[in-house]
């Protein structure tokens, strides 16, 4: 089976804190791009972008995306709320059989995203 998401955009009201947000709490290193009244910067595997529009809004009530960590929860946690960002549920245990751990944040823009890792 192909991947079952396509492409996936993270809605920024402030482009460059959410890129840096996004590089720091991630260890990524995304690449910004102009299109005039629209930017983004794509996620490494062609999996989507943090995107700036007119009328493209945040939201913690909307989809939930969920990262790897690249290297644990709890240190991914600690980046995430030095740049900004919010714990909502803290690293919890995914009770069904060979699961890791999750836990539930807001980004700096005020978007909910999920962390998945160990």
């Amino acid at each position: 089976m192909q991947k079952l998401i396509s492409w996936v955009e993270i809605p920024a009201t402030d482009f460059d804190r959410a890129v840096s947000f996004y590089n720091s709490a991630f260890h990524l290193n995304l690449t910004k791009m102009d299109f005039g009244s629209e930017k983004m910067a794509f996620l490494p595997n062609d999996e989507g972008a943090i995107s700036y529009a007119p009328n493209f809004n945040p939201s913690e009530n909307g989809v939930l995306v969920s990262f790897n960590t690249p290297d644990n929860i709890d240190e991914t946690m600690k980046r995430i709320e030095i740049n900004g960002g919010k714990l909502i549920r803290p690293k919890t245990k995914i009770e069904a059989e060979g699961r890791a751990y999750f836990a539930i944040c807001l980004d700096s823009e005020g978007n909910k995203i999920g962390l998945y890792g160990n």
